[in-house]
This record gives structure tokens, sequence and C-alpha cells, in this order.
């Protein structure tokens, strides 16, 4: 398997040999599917709560007589039926969405879409992508060049601090170690750059 290499001014430089298991993968997407809902859930915190009808304010008193009145029968005000009642199934804060997922699934879902990516062309090789200074603009200007500012995902072999904070202020940039690069931000970027040492990291973390 060849990746597209490209130089400093977004052009094809070159090609660079890389691992068929990793970058040659089959397209998986129920598996591509099950691990991105899982990193997703896993995400959310339980900060909902609802209260249940033991819990509103309410009186235990029989609004009414249980016969005669025509209406339906009501024992007291805090039925989930009710308009200010306590809900059947109230979501707590303890709450837990997490979802398991077994190493041997993510990396084969990781390798699917890092396939995919190859397939769709959307994923390049670079030397190195560094900026003298943490400014905006310098980074801005480079990935300009590139042709690739509107959506980029940048997987730089170690933290670089002017990169990071280079990237900050733009929405559509996200810097991120080999560790990092989840399977959501892999799928949602629409250009995916990976430096040359990234890409060896990658190839040991999903061998």
């Amino acid at each position: 398997m060849e990746l597209t290499f490209l130089n400093a001014q977004g052009q094809l430089a070159s090609k660079v040999a890389a691992s068929d298991t990793i970058f040659g993968r089959d397209y998986n997407e129920p598996l591509i599917h099950q691990l991105i809902v899982a990193f997703q859930a896993n995400a959310r915190s339980g900060n909902r709560k609802q209260l249940g009808r033991d819990e509103v304010h309410h009186s235990t008193k029989k609004p009414w007589r249980q016969k005669g009145t025509g209406r339906a029968r009501a024992g007291m005000s805090s039925s989930p039926l009710w308009r200010g009642g306590g809900r059947a199934f109230p979501n707590s804060p303890d709450e837990n969405f997490s979802q398991k997922i077994n190493k041997k699934m993510y990396r084969a879902g990781v390798c699917s879409i890092l396939s995919q990516l190859v397939r769709e062309g959307r994923l390049s090789v670079v030397d190195e992508i560094s900026v003298a200074a943490p400014k905006t603009k310098l980074l801005s200007d480079q990935l300009k060049m590139m042709g690739c500012l509107d959506s980029v995902l940048i997987i730089a072999d170690e933290f670089n601090e002017n990169l990071m904070l280079a990237s900050r202020n733009l929405p559509n940039v996200l810097v991120a170690e080999p560790r990092y690069a989840d399977p959501v931000s892999l799928v949602f970027f629409k250009k995916v750059l990976i430096t040359k040492l990234a890409l060896a990291k990658i190839e040991e973390m999903l061998a």
C-alpha cells in the first residue's frame, strides 16, 4: 500500500509505503457505526435530572371521589398522566451511557476508517507541519497553500506547543497526537494530514 506524500506547497511529491493490514482493509460499515456510537456514548455525562412522582410537590389528597362524577378515577396529582406530575421513568444524574468496545474491534474499526480515507483521497502524508511562532496566521497561510484550510485533522508525532496554540483559533482545524486521533475526528474532517513519524507510530499502535 502506498500513501500520497505532499510537499510544503501541497503538491504530490512522491509515494510512501504503508502497511496493507492498516491502510488496505475493506470498508466495514457496521463496525465503524458501532465504534462511533460507542465513542460518542462514552463521552456523555449523566447530568440530567428529572423528578419522579415521589419527588414532585403535590398533595396526597384524592382529587375527587372515586365514583359518580363521570370523570376518570384519579388517586393523586403526582400521576405521570397529569400536568405537573412526576415522570414515570425519570433520568438520574448517575445514569451510565458507556458502551464497551474490545481492543480488537477498536483497532479493526480504526484501520477500516483509515483505509477508506485512503481510497477517497482524503489522507495524505507530510514530512512535518510546524510554525516558528504560536501565530494563527502562520498556520493558516501554510494550510491555505496546501489547499486544506476548510477542514483538516493534523496528526503530529509529538506535542508541539506552537502548533497547538496556532490552531486554537481555526474552527475547522484540529491537531492531535496519534494516540488521541479518535474515530469521530477521522470521519468528521474532510482531510487528514499525518507526519512521517506519526505514521510510524500509528502503524506500531495498530499492528
